[in-house]
């Protein structure tokens, strides 16, 4: 490619990009994200907190799980199973597990058979 011919190239996408930045500029959504941003950065320095401060204050569990999550998957290839906690009615006795494999639930299932246990599921968490 010539000199001449890829500085036309290159003017031509400078023309593109400046119209680009012409109907952004005048796009009222655009005009309102940035007051908000404006807005938000002011009233962090007005009580010195970070971007990190404000992200722990929204989404107490967020950030760290988050980080815990793409840590576990990058390390394993595989994501971390979801913790099942099932309660005895007869007994009140409590097994958490992450996997099917426990020994107190894999009792359970032999003597009460596995629908039942299932459903004494109290609940799933992440």
């Amino acid at each position: 490619m010539s000199l001449l011919s890829e500085f036309m190239q290159k003017e031509q996408q400078l023309k593109q990009l400046q119209a680009e930045m012409e109907r952004l500029q005048n796009d009222e959504r655009l005009k309102a994200e940035l007051e908000f941003k404006d807005k938000l950065e002011a009233l962090m320095r007005e009580f010195n907190k970070s971007s990190a401060d404000v992200i722990g204050l929204l989404e107490p569990q967020g950030g760290k799980s988050a980080q815990v999550k793409s840590a576990a998957s990058s390390s394993t290839g595989r994501r971390k199973r979801k913790l099942k906690i099932y309660k005895n009615p007869k007994t009140g006795e409590v097994v958490e597990t992450r996997g099917g494999n426990h020994k107190t639930l894999k009792a359970w299932k032999d003597e009460h058979g596995s629908d039942t246990v299932e459903g004494w599921l109290v609940r799933v968490e992440s």
